[in-house]
């Protein structure tokens, strides 16, 4: 057997099964790992059927099956919440997120791996503790510094925010070290300056990793609330997460209508896994990205 049919053959060999033993274990481990996917899918289907029932059905009855599809009360949801709104401002904030965690992050991890200037190994272990750092723990002063930049009630601190990222500076930073310096030292000779290199030479070399991030920046920007709250909150460029916590702080909307309004903010990110699962795939390996 060559090496490329070892790397797909798993633990356990074929010939293994013949073994009693490793049958047992390996019926164990999968009826564990079953369980363990009902335990964790179980509320998300909940959560959409539920959806579908009306709001007596759902107060008096136990049954997890709706007894009919009320497909009308998501357009009544969708309409008279204005749900498209909100769709449009997290979308602003996603694509602008999207832009910056890959332009200013893939150019500060290309500075540490092929510029590497005169302390950039100082900037490199900031990094790495600025991934010990919950975020969290500097809300504070960054909403403090934002209000006196007069910059709340704008989308601009949530763009720059994944712009500063350390995970993703740490990402395109391991992949640059795995790029080939030929190129770039050929572009140098020809007098690229350090920017044209990036956009014209590393850029297009680094399509996989790009779109690693760039996943990454969409869900984490879709579904962030914190930030979006203290800085969009009672403005008209509320997000879907911000609307969801004021429609069930304010109690102004029913059980279901709040879960079909729930099931409206998980569509994109559902949606995005089920389009782009097999590239999500590919690019973690290649990249050698696991978790």
């Amino acid at each position: 057997m060559s090496k490329e049919n070892e790397l797909y053959t798993g633990v356990i060999k074929k010939y293994d099964m013949n073994k009693l033993f490793v049958k047992e274990i390996y019926a164990l481990v999968f009826l564990l790992c079953s369980l363990v996917l009902v335990v964790c899918i179980f509320p998300f289907f909940w959560t959409i059927l539920s959806s579908f029932k009306s709001i007596k059905e759902f107060a008096n009855g136990a049954n997890v099956f709706p007894k009919k599809f009320q497909f009308a009360g998501f357009f009544k949801t969708w309409t008279s919440l204005n749900f498209i709104k909100y769709y449009l401002n997290s979308g602003i904030s996603v694509i602008g997120s999207v832009v910056c965690a890959v332009i200013f992050n893939g150019l500060f991890g290309y500075v540490l791996s092929k510029v590497r200037p005169a302390g950039s190994k100082v900037f490199e272990v900031l990094v790495m503790w600025g991934l010990l750092i919950p975020t969290t723990t500097s809300i504070v002063p960054l909403f403090m510094h934002l209000s006196q930049l007069h910059l709340t009630g704008t989308f601009i601190p949530l763009w720059l925010s994944m712009g500063a990222n350390a995970f993703y500076v740490v990402l395109f930073k391991n992949f640059f070290d795995s790029l080939p310096s030929t190129y770039m030292e050929a572009a140098r000779i020809d007098g690229a300056n350090n920017l044209t290199i990036f956009f014209k030479i590393v850029f297009p070399l680094s399509k996989s990793i790009i779109m690693v991030v760039a996943l990454y920046a969409i869900t984490a920007a879709w579904s962030d609330f914190l930030l979006p709250f203290l800085l969009l909150q009672n403005t008209p460029l509320e997000t879907v997460m911000v609307k969801l916590f004021s429609l069930m702080r304010g109690a102004k909307i029913n059980d279901v209508e709040m879960l079909r309004a729930i099931v409206f903010a998980i569509i994109p990110p559902i949606l995005l896994f089920i389009i782009f699962q097999k590239q999500i795939t590919q690019v973690t390996i290649q990249s050698g990205i696991k978790g």
